[in-house]
């Protein structure tokens, strides 16, 4: 039987940054565009940290009934370290799912958005689909895609636009930026199980690429996210601030360009979060400040 700590752990908190950067850069957008609702942003919050607990959950049971996580690096994994059984994984996972699809409803009710429900739809499928049904895309390299699109695009320009009904060039140059910064928390990870993922049959983009093209991406991901605060700020100048995060990406990029291998490479993933937190609050906290100047 698995323990509190375990279950927490079990969320893997270290990628929830990938959950909350987009709605506070997606929030700050509408306060330049003009138009902001906080407690719209709120809900788009609980949507979107479900649905990134929710979708660890999916992968944790997915990878462990396939032995996927029978022998790999970094923390145990519930279901493949025998912590928990696979069934209630699985609840924890549609649990997550679920409340994510409720949260979802009402923002789109309230905002009449609803278009959107199409969009949360296709998230909860993409969720899932990652590591689990027949044909994981996430097993065949189309992780760092799906990332992009849903923890980038999807949820930034979503969180705008349900406030504000009106997107910018800022919108969508932070929607990029924050989609390469949840990428690279991604790549970070798979970068460090590419061994395991290999052997277990996991064709991750990182299996694919290799140990060193990998590692070039995930260079070319955090400058990504430093050339979208310059689209930001083309058009609001305040979004400057962005920049005050790129000290904290030095440490990873260090370790990831240094040739750090295996248990070095899990501070990694931790530290790429904390930048891509900090960069998602500079971020939206530069767009805010520009509807006050």
């Amino acid at each position: 039987m698995a323990t509190f700590h375990q279950w927490v752990e079990g969320a893997r908190p270290r990628t929830l940054p990938a959950a909350i950067a987009p709605v506070i850069v997606g929030t700050g957008s509408s306060y330049a565009i003009g138009t902001a609702n906080l407690g719209y942003g709120v809900l788009a919050l609980l949507v979107a940290v479900s649905l990134q607990v929710g979708v660890n959950y999916a992968n944790d049971y997915s990878d462990g009934i396939r032995g996927t996580d029978a022998d790999r690096v970094g923390p145990a994994r519930l279901v493949g370290g025998k912590l928990a059984t696979a069934a209630n994984v699985k609840l924890a996972a549609f649990a997550c799912f679920g409340f994510a699809a409720l949260c979802g409803l009402a923002l789109v009710g309230l905002s009449e958005s609803w278009f959107l429900l199409l969009v949360g739809a296709a998230a909860i499928w993409a969720a899932w689909h990652y590591t689990g049904g027949n044909k994981p895309y996430g097993y065949s390299g189309w992780g760092e895609v799906f990332v992009f699109v849903f923890f980038g695009l999807v949820a930034t320009l979503a969180t705008t636009w349900t406030q504000s009904h009106a997107l910018d060039l800022a919108s969508v140059a932070g929607a990029i930026g924050v989609g390469a910064g949840s990428c690279a928390i991604l790549v970070a990870n798979n970068l460090r199980d590419i061994d395991g993922d290999a052997a277990a049959g996991k064709r991750t983009l990182a299996v694919r690429l290799g140990d060193a093209r990998t590692r070039q991406l995930y260079v070319a991901l955090l400058g990504v996210t430093l050339l979208a605060v310059g689209g930001c700020a083309a058009v609001h100048w305040t979004a400057v601030l962005g920049l005050l995060a790129l000290p904290l990406a030095w440490i990873p990029l260090r370790e990831v360009q240094g040739g750090a291998t295996g248990m070095r490479l899990v501070p990694v993933l931790a530290s790429t979060g904390r930048f891509q937190l900090a960069y998602g609050f500079l971020l939206g906290l530069g767009l805010y400040l520009a509807s006050r100047f």
